[in-house]
């Protein structure tokens, strides 16, 4: 498990250079070549896209995630643990419903491509899939601790 996520990782950083590389190559080429292209910010753009869904997929871990706690504390370690496995239930069962759509809207965008790269739609919203899937999976294991935890961990780990 540790080598995929650290493949996921590499996967995470090679994006965000290629975004460090066609920002620094679209400003080399406007101002110093005055050469203004349109493919540099596309490939920004896309690769943008892939990471932050690659990155919210395969990388950022559960304790990682941005919540709102504020109810939460209120509550007794029992009543958290219910209020996040219906949470995480609701989740499952939305993403859930709506995977048969994205599914049929992603293929259908094989008929439109990016304006430069050509990049079919279909392939540029895949990421989506793969996201939605990991979501969908990732609340079903958290369900799945949920009920098999004795008692709510802290929500934020001790400050060294």
């Amino acid at each position: 498990m540790r080598a995929l996520h650290r493949f996921a990782e590499t996967v995470a950083a090679g994006l965000l250079a290629v975004i460090f590389i066609a920002f620094i190559l679209q400003i080399a080429l406007r101002y110093v070549f005055d050469w203004p292209v349109g493919w540099t910010a596309e490939i920004s753009l896309v690769a943008w896209l892939w990471l932050v869904l690659w990155g919210a997929a395969f990388v950022l871990k559960d304790e990682e995630e941005i919540r709102i706690d504020v109810l939460e504390q209120a509550f007794g370690p029992r009543v958290r643990r219910v209020a996040r496995a219906i949470g995480s239930i609701a989740i499952v069962v939305l993403f859930g419903m709506a995977l048969p759509a994205t599914w049929d809207y992603v293929s259908f965008m094989k008929v439109e491509s990016t304006s430069y790269l050509k990049i079919r739609f279909d392939w540029l919203f895949s990421i989506y899939l793969a996201f939605a899937v990991a979501v969908i999976v990732r609340h079903l294991w958290q369900i799945v601790e949920l009920v098999r935890a004795p008692r709510m961990q802290p929500v934020d780990p001790p400050s060294s």
